[in-house]
């Protein structure tokens, strides 16, 4: 005797389920284990952190602001001491 149809199609939605939570396992772990691998190698390179960047960006800039406050101090007294001679 054949099986209702109903429980065929319950049969058939039950397995699709089980599937589709199998491949929502993997594609998980598959996300986990490249995501392990990229800060893997992003560790293992020579690259600074963002916030590594920043600071050394603010020193720069620190540092040319004061390199052009010096060079302006530097050409008023050679001025000052042009005039003098």
């Amino acid at each position: 005797m054949r099986e209702p149809p109903t429980r065929l199609f319950d049969e058939l939605s039950r397995v699709m389920t089980g599937a589709v939570g199998l491949a929502q396992g993997v594609q998980k772990e598959a996300d986990s284990f490249v995501r392990s691998q990229i800060e893997r190698v992003f560790r293992d390179s020579d690259f600074v952190s963002r916030e590594e960047f920043e600071a050394f960006r603010e020193m720069a800039i620190a540092a040319r602001d004061e390199n052009e406050k010096l060079a302006a101090r530097v050409a008023a007294l050679e001025a000052e001491l042009a005039t003098k001679k």
